[in-house]
């Protein structure tokens, strides 16, 4: 088994360096990553075996010295995204994205609107019970206790895998709690929250997705402009603030006829910031659970990240969160992880159809919506026809598969997406992560 087998490329080109691997002891206990060629070379002399394969982790079969560096982790957290990052002194050891699911709502939507219709329809007289369940200390609505309880499995994981690390996160791109109290420190952010108008701006910005909300362009220079004057009565909210660039924001859009002056009249709605809800959430859960941990804001990220010369990603964040000053050796390789819905089970298909008392268990459709089939699970890593891709379906005979920009590997000079079991070469599982390391 090859480590660059992971990888979305099969050979390392000239001068690119590589994510190490990390290392476990003959008692589990983490040690300092390794360079790829180390870890190949470990495997082949038979002084080391595979431990885990996301991430790819190796155990020495050996006993070894077990002299240990300063590392540091840093945490991106976010409602979709999650940028993580492992430094050591002056060097990035590993870094990449994890995506979370985003349709836990919509199948929860799907899923009541199916029961409350067949409800509906087979007991007519069925007495309401919603509502009527307890609900268990600090319930979260599933959607959300998904993000979270994904975000703290990631963080524990890779605090699993290094020696004794320096948790740095990232919980959210503004303080919330200095709005109110710019002085507030330490323990004092349990006791409320708080507003510092720069702090503000930058919530707008993050809002508006730092657009012009009259001529709808990025990379301007942005105002935070007062929907409803100061003049008037208007507020430092940010329900009353929008982003407005430069060019836009002159005198004569203030005066009567103008597009702001409009909006005035109007009171303007702006969209609501729903991502801001569940980074409160992200902090107070972070406080109690990780009490070590340096907790930080995007207002303090962006500034860093830019001293580094380090372009805008989730995982460039999570570098300058970890707390390094310089970078002298920086992966040209960065890890991708994708949460999803392992098993596609059609909701429609649980129910009977067209007047049955069966349920439709012979639909073709059905062939589908199972989770494996010869051997292979929904999402394995594979290759097919010397490409990379992961299975997406199953059909009679064989399955489907996509490569890592979502197009389907057909075979050669043939139009049909199904491709027989006997042409897949498995690499690798998957289980209900999606692994892509890609440059």
């Amino acid at each position: 088994m090859k480590i660059r087998q992971h990888c979305r490329r099969g050979t390392t080109l000239k001068g690119e360096r590589n994510l190490r691997v990390f290392v476990k002891n003959q008692r589990n206990e983490p040690l300092m990553p390794c360079s790829n060629k180390k870890a190949r070379q470990l495997l082949k002399d038979n002084k080391a075996e595979i431990f885990l394969y996301n991430p790819f982790t190796i155990r020495l079969l050996y006993a070894t010295g077990e002299t240990n560096q300063e590392v540091n982790i840093g945490v991106d957290t976010g409602a979709k995204y999650i940028g993580i990052a492992i430094t050591s002194q002056d060097k990035v050891l590993t870094k990449g994205e994890i995506e979370l699911r985003q349709d836990i709502s919509d199948n929860i939507t799907s899923r009541s609107m199916l029961r409350r219709g067949r409800r509906t329809r087979k007991l007519r007289y069925r007495k309401a019970r919603f509502l009527n369940r307890k609900r268990v200390e600090k319930w979260l609505p599933p959607s959300v206790q998904s993000k979270l309880n994904a975000t703290f499995l990631w963080i524990d994981k890779f605090i699993s895998l290094v020696p004794n690390p320096n948790l740095s996160i990232e919980v959210g791109k503004f303080d919330i709690a200095k709005m109110i109290n710019p002085d507030i420190k330490g323990e004092e952010y349990q006791n409320g929250d708080c507003k510092d108008y720069y702090d503000v701006r930058y919530f707008v910005f993050a809002r508006d997705n730092y657009t012009c909300q009259v001529c709808k362009k990025k990379n301007k220079v942005l105002h935070t402009h007062h929907i409803v004057y100061k003049s008037k009565g208007g507020t430092d909210r940010a329900d009353n603030l929008i982003s407005v660039c430069t060019d836009c924001h002159t005198s004569e859009n203030h005066k009567q006829g103008g597009i702001l002056y409009e909006w005035m009249l109007k009171k303007k709605k702006v969209k609501q910031y729903k991502e801001a809800t569940f980074m409160n959430i992200v902090r107070k859960r972070t406080f109690s659970k990780y009490p070590n941990a340096r907790i930080t804001y995007g207002s303090e990220t962006t500034p860093k990240r830019k001293e580094l010369e380090l372009d805008k990603t989730h995982y460039n964040d999570a570098i300058t969160i970890s707390g390094i000053k310089s970078i002298k050796e920086n992966s040209n390789e960065y890890f991708y992880y994708k949460q999803f819905r392992k098993k596609k089970r059609s909701l429609h298909e649980t129910i009977p159809r067209k007047g049955l008392k069966q349920k439709n268990v012979n639909a073709v459709r059905n062939n589908k919506n199972v989770k494996y089939s010869s051997g292979f699970y929904l999402n394995d890593k594979v290759n097919v026809f010397g490409k990379i891709g992961w299975i997406s379906g199953f059909c009679s005979g064989g399955c489907y598969v996509k490569d890592i920009e979502d197009n389907y590997i057909t075979m050669p000079n043939k139009n049909y997406k199904q491709v027989g079991f006997k042409r897949l070469v498995l690499m690798c599982h998957n289980n209900n992560w999606q692994f892509i390391c890609t440059r």
